[in-house]
């Protein structure tokens, strides 16, 4: 994941439930990416609940997808998982483990990224200390997860003010109300539900329009 590249990116997320069907949907959801010019950049493993090994197995199929569409496929939470089969990346919440640990046992080439809710103190210490981008939110109310912090637009405004490190806006965004945050300086706006929970082909081709 770069800020090099257009000005706002997706950052798909995938749901919790990513088996059955879900890997046809995600060869289509990239595959319309491709079409329409590339927006997602990058697609998030997260999965709760289930053991490591069991977790190998349903990343496998979905990390060749992303690999052969030269989408960054990044994992949640997990270092030892990222590490294990060799993921792009790791995305770590404040509990996960320090982006330092994360940097010795991936190696200096492994997109870090880090969520720092509402706080410019998180944030810069996520820097500080060596993140490839951080993580606002959430902007808008979700489903997808269980929401404690709120943040406003104006954070991304101050954060691209200051810093070259990318950042990822994330919570409830669709493409009704992802302007501000495009506005705002966001660089990548972080999807899931909004597209998973609908016709991902066309989800995808309305945040095209926008970005």
């Amino acid at each position: 994941m770069s800020a090099t590249e257009p000005d706002c990116q997706l950052y798909l997320i995938s749901p919790l439930d990513v088996g059955g069907a879900f890997p046809d949907r995600l060869v289509r959801a990239l595959d319309a990416s491709r079409e329409l010019g590339g927006p997602v950049a990058a697609f998030q493993f997260r999965v709760k609940g289930i053991d490591e090994h069991e977790a190998v197995r349903l990343a496998e199929p979905l990390q060749r997808i992303c690999s052969e569409r030269e989408v960054a496929f990044i994992v949640n939470d997990s270092i030892s998982l990222a590490r294990r089969i060799g993921a792009d990346g790791v995305h770590l919440g404040q509990s996960d483990g320090t982006v330092q640990d994360a940097r010795e046992r991936l190696g200096r080439d492994a997109q870090i990224g880090v969520t720092c809710h509402a706080s410019r103190h998180l944030a810069m210490e996520a820097g500080e200390a060596g993140a490839d981008y951080v993580a606002f939110g959430a902007f808008f109310p979700t489903t997808t997860k269980e929401v404690e912090h709120h943040a406003e637009p104006e954070i991304l405004a101050w954060w691209q003010n200051l810093f070259e490190l990318p950042c990822v806006a994330i919570g409830g965004i669709t493409p009704q109300n992802c302007a501000p945050l495009i506005e705002a300086g966001a660089d990548f706006l972080a999807v899931s539900g909004a597209v998973w929970n609908g016709d991902e082909v066309e989800v995808l081709k309305a945040f095209a329009k926008l970005l």
